[in-house]
């Protein structure tokens, strides 16, 4: 029968309800209404007062009754600390039971439940935890010792937990290997650095776990053989043999994890990424990757982005796996889109630049803008196709659609500051488009073009007057262009019939006196005293040759890439961002009980008659 019906009631005097049920005798009714409990727990009711009689619901030989009663615990335990001190005699006892499910679930809720006086009480339990004769008891002991450090480090040291995990590192069960490990990890992570050192024998340990372990025990294993220092070229190389066959696995966590590991090794060996050996191993499991369902080939996409800006003939064979789909969805096509600029060379530029030109004509704006701006970035990073790319630009401005248009004007703008006085040509079909601009970024950088060949264009003086008359009105950005254009219409014509004169005082003017932007006032006084005291100094500093840009919309800083190569597989790498800059140490607080408070009845500690002594030391 489905549990579905256990969140649909809404009766009135439903705890009350609750508490006689929990109280029967009867074991059905009894699990019936802590599912009830759980179910109303779960959708936000609060049923804290219900803790006691839930917690007499522990003592029981019911597995499912048991998981039930021990969630509920590890959820009110945070707002309840007094009363889950109540639980302990029965969680001890449960550690020695002769099930090694019900040893698990015990130690592993003792470790979730932050209260300081079961953490006392957790210690001796963890111990004997630890060295179970069952691997799956011996493995959550292994996870439990570091939510134990998270609340308690000295008494961790103290104990000996710490040299207990070393020493599970080299058990015969390759998930308690894994588990230890990744409890190492967590506690190094903590401040912790030297509680693990990887040397060749314990190197040697976890590549023999590895090829047993389940996925996940696999992604520890590979997360930690990353920031291994091989000694020689030898053992580096032994190394990325060992995990190579890792990259043919249906998990992309454990491929992303193996590529780590070889990446981080390839230095130390003397390999080259462009190993055309290494690259037939490798492309095809990223290329796998990108089969997955949407949300995979996301994070996928945000690791090969990292990767092909590190070594960018990696996938240059493989450009056409990036093309867009009609069903992707438009974070992955934009994802698609970044590799694509990466990749593109003047090897594949035409189907790259074909296939960006289908994309302009698609119905997705926002998808059709970033395909006209990828345009921009491929003339502006591969030279031998920039005058292909301003022919694809120039056909979609004469389809005179409006974004499409104003886009391709902004990245026009960055096509001739990277060849300046090449392609001038089209600036007047860019003049014949004047009156489709209606965005400020489109504005501003039409507004540059026509100041930076002002000399050029016959009529500069009459299309920047189009954007005089409404300077108040425009956004920042525009007036802060305007300002430096009618400047440089001043200094390149003169003596034109007075208006370029005209102009400039009339946007001067209003640019010191009427603005509250500082930027926009401060620039127009500089130009202004510039040009009264020293006109041909304003012309060797406003007119001075610009050095050309390069792309480097996506590009990230040298030594974050390394940071972000070193966390491949992680959110960092997902975010382009340190993992220092979205993560905190901070260890949430410890409850404390108050020990002036009364013990409670031993019927209560654990549902049985001799829990007395237990429940009086306890409390």
């Amino acid at each position: 029968m489905s549990d579905g019906k256990f969140f649909s009631t809404t009766k009135k005097g439903e705890i009350h309800e609750l508490k006689e049920e929990l109280r029967t005798l009867d074991r059905g009714k009894r699990k019936g209404a802590v599912k009830k409990v759980i179910a109303a727990m779960t959708v936000g009711k609060d049923v804290s007062m219900l803790f006691p009689d839930v917690v007499n619901c522990m003592q029981t030989d019911d597995l499912e009754l048991k998981k039930l009663v021990y969630l509920y615990l590890i959820n009110y335990a945070k707002t309840q600390p007094d009363l889950a001190i109540m639980g302990v005699n029965t969680f001890v006892k449960d550690t020695q039971d002769p099930n090694p499910l019900i040893r698990s679930l015990a130690v592993r809720t003792m470790g979730c439940i932050r209260v300081d006086k079961i953490t006392e009480y957790l210690c001796d339990p963890l111990q004997r935890c630890l060295k179970d004769e069952d691997p799956y008891v011996r493995k959550t002991a292994a996870v439990c010792v570091a939510k134990l450090y998270d609340i308690n480090a000295e008494l961790v040291v103290d104990r000996g937990f710490l040299d207990t995990l070393l020493e599970l590192l080299g058990d015969s069960n390759p998930m308690v290997v894994a588990n230890a490990l990744a409890a190492l990890q967590e506690i190094k992570e903590q401040g912790v650095p030297n509680v693990m050192v990887l040397s060749p024998a314990l190197l040697l340990k976890l590549l023999r776990a590895l090829n047993e372990c389940t996925e996940w025990g696999q992604v520890f294993i590979l997360d930690a053989l990353s920031s291994y220092v091989a000694e020689s070229p030898k053992d580096a190389e032994g190394i990325i043999e060992r995990v190579l066959p890792r990259l043919q696995h249906a998990n992309s966590a454990v491929v992303l994890s193996a590529v780590k590991v070889i990446f981080s090794q390839l230095e130390a060996a003397g390999r080259d990424p462009g190993d055309r050996a290494l690259l037939r191993k490798i492309t095809p499991s990223l290329v796998t990757l990108l089969a997955a369902e949407p949300e995979v080939q996301y994070v996928a996409l945000r690791n090969i982005s990292l990767i092909v800006e590190k070594y960018p003939g990696l996938l240059s064979h493989e450009v056409k796996v990036f093309f867009c789909k009609y069903n992707d969805p438009s974070y992955v096509k934009l994802e698609k889109l970044e590799v694509m600029i990466k990749l593109a060379s003047a090897a594949n530029i035409d189907q790259v630049l074909m296939e960006f030109r289908e994309y302009a004509s698609e119905v997705d704006v926002d998808f059709v803008r970033k395909a006209v701006r990828a345009i921009g970035r491929c003339a502006v990073a591969v030279e031998e196709a920039a005058e292909q790319c301003i022919g694809v630009l120039v056909d979609l401005i004469r389809g005179r659609v409006s974004y499409v248009v104003q886009e391709a004007v902004i990245v026009i703008k960055d096509i001739f500051r990277r060849y300046p006085n090449k392609y001038e040509g089209i600036i007047s079909l860019l003049c014949d488009n004047l009156e489709t601009l209606d965005e400020p970024e489109a504005k501003a950088a039409m507004i540059w073009i026509i100041g930076e060949y002002a000399d050029r264009i016959d009529n500069a003086d009459d299309l920047l007057e189009q954007f005089v008359d409404n300077f108040p009105e425009e956004p920042a950005v525009v007036q802060l262009q305007l300002v430096s254009a009618t400047v440089k219409l001043f200094l390149k014509k003169p003596q034109a019939d007075g208006k370029p004169q005209a102009m400039i005082q009339l946007v001067l003017t209003y640019a010191t006196q009427a603005t509250d932007n500082p930027d926009l006032r401060d620039r127009a006084f500089i130009y202004w005293r510039l040009l009264s005291t020293d006109p041909e100094a304003a012309r060797a500093m406003v007119l001075a040759p610009k050095p050309t840009i390069s792309d480097s919309g996506a590009a990230v800083e040298p030594s974050l890439l390394e940071e972000l190569l070193g966390n491949l597989g992680m959110l960092a790498s997902v975010y382009h961002r340190p993992p220092a800059s979205f993560t905190s140490h901070t260890r949430p607080a410890v409850l404390q009980v108050d020990d002036t408070k009364p013990p409670p009845p031993a019927s209560v500690m654990d549902g049985s008659e001799d829990g007395g002594a237990t429940a009086a030391a306890a409390s």
